[in-house]
């Protein structure tokens, strides 16, 4: 009984994480409105610092730069202050030389390696604006995007605005369909969360604002800055939201090596905040509660949940053909993997079988998050993943 018990439990916590919380949420947005005390264009609209902390970005920066300044958001009315984290190739020269154009345009050049963290941090104590945008230099803005990114905090509830992320270049060679249909489900998810309760859990570091009155300092060692300023916001209880039309656009990793890599530094931040922030899930009843624990922490204990289904499905398979019917097709998903891995060097690629070597490897690069997690976080400087 024990173990049926945690077999089944183990099975509708990822069910719930994945399947079922998603559908809850997407079904309660059609109740809600979204936030309609906004900005318009003939409003007097709040000074912006956007925040950018870089690192060996020379192949994207010039035109990340002159996007920003592409906008329609007045020109008067926002600067951009970018911080070169170590960069060792030409991103420095590419943006000294941008600087001397742009007299909103303040570049920083740290010689030492902090992590982007640090940068964010310095960067700013230095900032003029009202609203802060924080985004990377991977990412694209449209003409629009400043602007929607900030008319929502004419409402004074709402804290921090993130941007609506689309990703370009599918490859169906690599992982990048794969990452485009998890990214694309983490962004509808994360509006859900925002209409209904006003608590998207976690914007997407690569864009997103925040009111400057609402900005924390992000601690020394924390690598998921972004998760964490998210979470002070919803601390305060102020609402955090995405607009679907503040738009980014941006390459999506094709390689699971690298993608692996980075999801490992993030698992590790991710049970970070976990720590810093698991009061938030209490009283268990509230919004921000049911949402951080299902859509956060659920998924973040998913490795175990799988390792456990293993145990107790051998288990109760040695004495139930029921169980080994489960064992049987939980086999067949495990070799899945080393399957597609095995065609993938003939040229053969299977969308079905990469959506499951993506999943098992997202948990076990959140396995090893945890362990590195436990053995205590090193540095914070994080390598920027390589994109088409």
């Amino acid at each position: 009984m024990i173990w049926e018990i945690i077999l089944w439990v183990s099975i509708v916590a990822i069910i719930q994480s994945y399947i079922l919380y998603p559908l809850i949420i997407s079904i309660l947005s059609r109740f809600k409105k979204d936030n309609d005390k906004v900005l318009t264009a003939t409003d007097d609209l709040p000074f912006v610092s956007i925040i950018m902390a870089v690192h060996n970005e020379e192949k994207v920066i010039s035109e990340k730069s002159q996007s920003l300044y592409n906008t329609r958001y007045p020109g008067n009315r926002f600067e951009l202050l970018v911080g070169s984290d170590g960069s060792s190739d030409s991103t420095n020269d590419i943006l000294e030389e941008f600087s001397k154009d742009h007299d909103s345009f303040h570049f920083f050049s740290f010689r030492q390696r902090r992590g982007k963290p640090a940068v964010i941090n310095e960067l700013r104590e230095k900032a003029r604006g009202d609203i802060l945008i924080m985004t990377d230099a991977q990412v694209l803005f449209t003409p629009d995007t400043i602007f929607e990114l900030v008319k929502h905090y004419r409402n004074e509830q709402i804290g921090l605005v993130g941007a609506n992320i689309l990703n370009t270049r599918i490859d169906k060679s690599g992982i990048s369909y794969q990452e485009w249909s998890f990214m694309s489900r983490e962004i509808r998810l994360k509006y859900h969360e925002g209409k209904v309760w006003g608590t998207m859990i976690g914007a997407y570091g690569a864009c997103y604002s925040v009111r400057n009155e609402y900005f924390t300092r992000v601690p020394e060692g924390y690598s998921v800055d972004d998760f964490y300023i998210t979470m002070k916001v919803l601390e305060r209880k102020k609402r955090c939201i995405l607009e679907m039309k503040a738009i980014g656009y941006e390459n999506v990793p094709n390689r699971l090596s690298e993608e692996f890599r980075r999801k490992i530094r993030i698992a590790a931040g991710n049970f970070q905040n976990l720590k810093t922030f698991y009061k938030l899930l209490w009283p268990p009843y509230t919004g921000l509660a049911y949402s951080f624990f299902s859509h956060k922490v659920l998924r973040w204990m998913g490795p175990f949940f799988l390792l456990l289904l293993i145990v107790s499905n051998i288990i109760l398979a040695l004495s139930d053909p029921f169980y080994r019917i489960l064992l049987m097709i939980q086999g067949g998903l495990i070799i899945s993997p080393f399957i597609d891995f095995l065609l993938r060097k003939i040229g053969l690629h299977i969308v079905i079988l990469r959506f499951i070597t993506h999943f098992y490897s997202m948990n076990l690069a959140l396995l090893a998050g945890f362990l590195k997690f436990i053995k205590g976080t090193e540095t914070n400087v994080w390598q920027p993943t390589r994109r088409s």
